[in-house]
């Protein structure tokens, strides 16, 4: 439970609020400004800011403060506009570090647990996934901490991943389709549809937003090879960082092109340069964009560049590569891998083509932001059930 507030006063450009735990927060006047909460201000059926920043002052200061009992402030500016803030969605909102970090849990944004040969890959029920809330809330938490998790027990048969995506939401359609199935098939217009081995991969980074989380039902499986593999992609890549920096600069920094041209759902062409890995401000790999099947044999790089590329990314796929950091486990029918496409790395071992399809995994895409929006709206169900 929040504290009420104690006392309020003007301080220059701030607002100062002393709690009646005894701890403060100052508030800048021009983001008090830009929150009103008016009507005119504010949609509230929207959640959602009505004012224009070119109406914004960014030099206001507040002309009267007062405390309204011990929940809420009453603001008058220098227009005579009046703003009133609720005690608890200010102090949610205190710019201490405490208090911004409290937030940042709230978004969601947990540390990652990251894993090489020795991951206990996490299992549960579908039909939990699908019927009760906490299983799901479950699910979608270790998704995003650990990157993936194996779901048991669906029907062997097309259409459970659509009933998945509807659990969360909605899927990611693509040029191959709502869903689509990875069979050996003729004339195959992707590397998956064949019977060979895949090296370790993460799905269409020719797409300038690739999608976030990918899903893996099996329906049939082969007897004899056709084993998954997976990575943990930010891992390696931390691995890369300590043991050659020079080698994870030239991945973080050269835009590799990627191609792909076919006929699926529709006709398409699709082409964008990525990073082999994506790095946030602090320089910590946010995603995988590494695809050896098609990546393009255009380099858009000095001819003097080509070779010291080549040779850092093949230290990156040995580092994939390695026993210790890979993990291989086989499918059964019935289920189901989700695993994080930004962040783990997958492939698969060679099999046998017999005259009847002998491996049949269906496949779907989904969205990081659905599966985010989905994980919060269950958080707070979850959490407030009692």
């Amino acid at each position: 439970m929040n504290p009420g507030i104690h006392k309020v006063e003007a301080l220059g450009d701030f607002v100062r609020v002393e709690w009646e735990d005894g701890s403060e927060s100052r508030y800048p006047c021009v983001w008090l400004r830009d929150s009103c909460r008016c009507p005119r201000c504010f949609l509230s059926s929207a959640g959602a800011r009505k004012l224009l920043l070119e109406d914004l002052d960014v030099d206001i200061v507040v002309k009267e403060v007062t405390l309204a009992g011990r929940e809420k402030i009453s603001i008058i500016w220098p227009d005579e506009h009046a703003s009133e803030f609720e005690a608890e969605w200010l102090k949610k909102r205190c710019f201490s570090e405490a208090a911004r970090a409290e937030m940042r849990e709230e978004l969601f944004l947990p540390e990652r647990e990251y894993w090489g040969s020795d991951l206990q890959l996490p299992k549960m029920p579908f039909e939990e996934i699908m019927h009760n809330d906490e299983s799901t809330y479950k699910w979608l938490c270790t998704l995003k901490k650990v990157g993936i998790v194996l779901l048991t027990g669906a029907a062997a048969q097309q259409g459970e991943l659509v009933r998945l995506g509807q659990r969360i939401g909605f899927l990611r359609l693509t040029f191959y389709g709502p869903t689509w199935q990875v069979q050996d098939k003729a004339d195959a217009n992707n590397v998956a549809y064949t019977t060979g081995r895949l090296c370790f991969h993460t799905d269409y980074p020719v797409l300038q937003h690739p999608p976030g989380v990918q899903f893996l039902h099996c329906i049939k499986q082969t007897a004899e090879g056709g084993e998954s593999e997976v990575v943990d992609g930010f891992y390696v890549s931390n691995k890369l960082k300590a043991q050659s920096p020079q080698a994870y600069q030239i991945l973080t920094s050269t835009a590799v092109d990627y191609t792909d041209v076919g006929v699926d759902y529709c006709e398409f062409a699709v082409q964008c340069k990525q990073r082999i890995i994506d790095v946030d401000s602090r320089g910590q790999a946010v995603r995988i964009n590494y695809n050896n099947a098609t990546r393009d044999s255009v380099l858009d790089v000095p001819a003097d560049s080509v070779r010291p590329f080549y040779a850092a990314l093949k230290e990156f796929d040995d580092l994939l590569n390695s026993a210790e950091h890979k993990f291989t486990y086989k499918l059964k029918p019935g289920d189901i891998v989700t695993f994080d496409n930004w962040r783990v790395l997958h492939g698969r071992r060679r099999f046998q083509s017999g005259s009847e399809v002998s491996r049949h995994l269906e496949g779907a895409y989904g969205d990081w932001d659905v599966v985010m929006s989905r994980l919060r709206l269950l958080r707070k169900r979850v959490l407030n059930k009692d």
